[in-house]
């Protein structure tokens, strides 16, 4: 049995995400060198963005997120500090700008290449997302069969007979076999408070829907908001491109490629990879494509694309890392 959930981008969490991520691509698209760290935490009529920001960039942090948010009535406090000498000094040389543990994978089963119970939850959030752009969630179980058991769903203004309803339609769309699967849907009661009203957001604490779901492991570091001299992105795109690109070349079901970063350095400490469990030596040749300057210029990762990816997960979107 395999489960996973996804949130819709005006989640509490998820807001924060996108907001950590739009300051980053404000920054690029002035000065593509940006050295960019940011955190976001809101809620309850207050946000408050920390982090350490060195760019040419000239940015009004608090218009841009009013513009996101479009409430004149939140509170918004900014901390922001230039990017610590410590870590400069490494990074000006192309060293990695963290160190940290970094993953990627891919597998048949889906056309996407990503697990099927993450990509049935994003695609259903998604469906009801667009009808009603509101804050919530998705989660579905998956058996051996590859068939649904389970779908968890729970939207802010869509009350549970019409979110019920547009769950069918969906599964109706997908040609899915809805007879023995299990509804759990809007279980704490119909809602209409919802996003920073109702609850607190931070960036990073949504990893796993950034990353394929819980059935692969993550390394840990947030994806939004980092420049890519950060690898804690960079570094697991990367880490997909090089899984997507085996995957395709080998007569495998799945494959998983670790990576693991020294902070201040260019060459990343290891680079392990799975292939349907058996791992395998990476040549030197995939090892040099892990430098942190590589990545950002085979991956163009100085364009500010920044805030769309931080919506709908990172993986399995068509993007160059998904090829």
């Amino acid at each position: 049995m395999y489960t996973a959930e996804f949130v819709s981008p005006m989640h509490p969490d998820k807001i924060c995400d996108r907001i950590s991520a739009l300051i980053l691509d404000e920054c690029l698209k002035q000065d593509p060198n940006s050295r960019v760290a940011i955190e976001t935490l809101g809620g309850h009529k207050k946000i408050v963005i920390m982090g350490e920001v060195t760019t040419k960039a000239i940015i009004d942090f608090k218009e841009i997120i009013s513009k996101e948010i479009n409430d004149l009535n939140f509170e918004i406090l900014v901390n922001i500090e230039n990017q610590s000498p410590s870590i400069a000094q490494g990074v000006d040389i192309g060293g990695a700008g963290d160190q940290g543990i970094m993953i990627g994978y891919a597998c048949l089963d889906t056309k996407n290449l990503i697990p099927l119970e993450y990509e049935l939850a994003r695609n259903l959030c998604k469906f009801i997302f667009n009808k009603y752009p509101f804050d919530g969630k998705t989660q579905i179980t998956i058996n051996d069969d590859k068939k649904i058991t389970d779908i968890v769903a729970s939207f802010q203004n869509v009350s549970k007979d019409i979110l019920k309803s547009l769950i069918l339609s969906w599964l109706q769309e997908q040609n899915i076999d809805f007879q023995n699967i299990n509804f759990w849907i809007n279980e704490s009661g119909d809602w209409n408070q919802g996003g920073f009203d109702a609850d607190t957001g931070l960036t990073g604490r949504k990893i796993v829907i950034d990353s394929y779901g819980p059935r692969v492991p993550v390394g840990g570091g947030a994806f939004s908001g980092k420049d890519s001299t950060k690898v804690d992105l960079s570094g697991a795109l990367m880490a997909r491109k090089v899984a997507v690109e085996i995957l395709k070349s080998t007569d495998s079901k799945e494959v998983l490629v670790e990576v693991v970063y020294v902070i201040g350095k260019i060459e990343p400490l290891t680079v392990k990879i799975k292939i349907d469990g058996l791992e395998i030596k990476a040549s030197d040749d995939i090892v040099l494509r892990f430098t942190p300057q590589n990545i950002i210029k085979e991956l163009e990762l100085k364009k500010p694309r920044f805030k769309e990816l931080s919506l709908w997960g990172h993986f399995g979107n068509d993007n160059i890392w998904d090829k």
